[in-house]
C-alpha cells in the first residue's frame, strides 16, 4: 500500500474495495454471502469495527477501524485474500453463466502481478480516506448510504438490503454496525 493510502493505528477510515476491471461479481448471492459472513467473522475474531458499509455489484465501501490491539490494515489484507481465494474457488465450482469470462479476466490480473498470482480479485489498496472530522465522517457515512439510490437499485436507502443503512432507520442489518 502506498504512503497516499496509508492507515495508521487509532484512525476510523472511509475503505474502498473494488474488484479488478469493475467485474459485477456481487450479482450473485452466493458471493454476497461470502463478503457478508467474512465482515462478520473479522468482526467477531480480528478486531473490526464497521459503522457504515455498501456491498455494491463491483466494489465494497465500508467506514471502519480497528479496536485496540488490532491492525486494520492487517483486518483489510486478511479479509481480501481470504475473500479473494474463496469468490475465485466459488466461480470453478458452481454454476455460473460468466464463468470462463470471469476466471480470465481474474487470471490476467494475477498474470501481470508482480507476486505472479494465478488469480487476482481485488484491485490494489482499499483507497482509505481518515476520518478527520465529523463533517466529512457525515459525507462518507450518507455517500455509502445513497449508493444503491444512486445507482438505481432502490429507492430509498434502508430498502436496500446489503447496507447499514437499514439499521441507520432501525432495522435488522445483515451486519451489526456501531452507530455513530
Amino acid at each position: 500500500m502506498g504512503l497516499k493510502n496509508k492507515i495508521s493505528e487509532g484512525h476510523t477510515y472511509f475503505l474502498t474495495m473494488t474488484v479488478v476491471d469493475w467485474v459485477d461479481v456481487f450479482t450473485r448471492p452466493m458471493y454476497k454471502t461470502i463478503i457478508i459472513d467474512s465482515l462478520r467473522y473479522c468482526q467477531k475474531e480480528k478486531g473490526l469495527e464497521i459503522y457504515a458499509w455498501v456491498l455494491m455489484t463491483n466494489h465494497l465501501h465500508l467506514l471502519a477501524s480497528a479496536t485496540e490491539g488490532y491492525n486494520l490494515s492487517d483486518i483489510l489484507r486478511d479479509f481480501k485474500k481470504f475473500t479473494s481465494k474463496k469468490i475465485v474457488e466459488t466461480v470453478v465450482k458452481e454454476t455460473e453463466s460468466r464463468k470462463q469470462w470471469m476466471l480470465y479476466r481474474f487470471n490476467y490480473h494475477g498474470f501481470w502481478h508482480p507476486k505472479n498470482q494465478q488469480f487476482k480479485f481485488w484491485q490494489d489498496g482499499n483507497e482509505a480516506k481518515e476520518i478527520h472530522s465529523n463533517d466529512f465522517l457525515f459525507q462518507k457515512l450518507h455517500y455509502i448510504h445513497d449508493n444503491p439510490v444512486r445507482a438505481g437499485i432502490v429507492e430509498f436507502p434502508e430498502e436496500y438490503l446489503y447496507s447499514s443503512a437499514r439499521t441507520y432507520v432501525g432495522k435488522k442489518g445483515l451486519i451489526d454496525v456501531i452507530v455513530v
